[in-house]
């Protein structure tokens, strides 16, 4: 079992909010949840015709945190929520074994189980469809299309990459060697449990692997080609899964090609040099050419990202942001197959919702 997380207490011996986290992918209800609605997305396993619609979550109240609000252990359990959210979740959620609600005041014991039950989890609809650009013995190579996520979340289990896989192929189902943004679309190189799925799986660890993206960014573009060297490091504030350049952080390098110049945005080749979360994205928003559709780095920032959360994507929001997904798309991946060695290039062409966005520039 993973261990809790540990417990902050003021002068007075109040439990301390934790700090504000970003969603994680979550492995089972025992392992710490750091999704304001984890207890909403928990429980979607397969099902057997008749059982019962719900979710049961239980949370183990440890000693150091007798006598705290129900709300405020909740608050600790799931570090992601606020207060008011903690509460309008034991006000719908909390029961008793007898099947009473419980209230937000009440004060927990030690030892105690803290029960949520609530319907189970519809996830939600994505694409089940993939492009196979090349598959053999030793490496499966696919074409991702944007929306389908690669591995599993809080919110995603049957319709991930990871899952179609094993649909698909059962037993020995090849294992995806990285990992590529659910709104990304593009190329995904994988292969089967084993010393062909090592041999890949180093290749991206030592950064051997040529990657080259497409992007529609906001603005025209100047120049043909640029350098774009920023340090980054994780936000300082904000989201934690964010990204920020800084004098500080650790070496960034992307080049950029120009494509095509449209009247308010352009095609970019981008080529990372190294290997940085939202690499990409972030150096982009710095040079003042955010990608079009981008919810974290665009126009809004992270107050967008969470509208969309809560209301889900609205005329407003699509109008704001330019397009209902970032517009990037895995290109062009390079490596050494892993059963010849021989240097191998797979491409992806650019995907129609692309096509049709750099269309509207004219």
């Amino acid at each position: 079992m993973h261990a809790l997380h540990p417990v902050e207490q003021d002068h007075q011996g109040r439990l301390k909010a934790p700090p504000k986290v970003a969603p994680e992918p979550l492995g089972t209800s025992e392992a710490p949840l750091r999704d304001a609605d984890a207890v909403v997305r928990l429980g979607d396993e397969p099902r057997e015709e008749g059982e019962d619609e719900t979710v049961v979550l239980t949370f183990r109240v440890p000693g150091e945190l007798e006598g705290q609000r129900l709300d405020r252990f909740l608050e600790w359990r799931i570090p992601r929520l606020s207060r008011e959210r903690a509460q309008e979740i034991i006000e719908a959620c909390a029961r008793r074994e007898d099947g009473a609600a419980r209230a937000p005041h009440e004060r927990v014991r030690a030892g105690e189980i803290v029960r949520l039950v609530r319907e189970r989890f519809r996830e939600p609809d994505a694409p089940r469809d993939f492009g196979v650009l090349h598959e053999d013995e030793a490496l499966l190579v696919v074409d991702k299309p944007a929306g389908l996520p690669v591995h599993p979340s809080a919110t995603y289990h049957r319709n991930t990459l990871t899952n179609l896989l094993r649909e698909r192929f059962g037993p020995g189902a090849p294992h995806i060697a990285h990992r590529l943004d659910k709104e990304t679309s593009g190329i995904v190189a994988c292969a089967p449990p084993g010393p062909f799925e090592v041999r890949l799986k180093k290749q991206f660890e030592a950064r051997t692997v040529s990657k080259v993206y497409l992007a529609i960014v906001r603005g025209r573009v100047e120049g043909d080609t640029q350098t774009i060297s920023l340090p980054m490091r994780r936000a300082t504030s904000g989201l934690h899964m964010c990204m920020e350049t800084h004098a500080d952080g650790a070496e960034a390098i992307t080049e950029l090609e120009v494509l095509e110049l449209r009247r308010d945005r352009t095609l970019v080749r981008l080529t990372p040099r190294t290997g940085r979360q939202h690499q990409l994205r972030v150096h982009m928003a710095a040079i003042g050419h955010a990608i079009l559709g981008d919810k974290l780095y665009g126009p809004g920032a992270q107050d967008v990202f969470f509208t969309v959360i809560e209301h889900g994507m609205t005329d407003a929001m699509r109008a704001l942001l330019g397009h209902q997904r970032h517009a990037l798309h895995a290109h062009r991946l390079s490596f050494d197959h892993p059963s010849s060695g021989a240097r191998v290039t797979f491409e992806s062409p650019l995907p129609g919702d692309l096509v049709a966005l750099l269309a509207e520039g004219d």
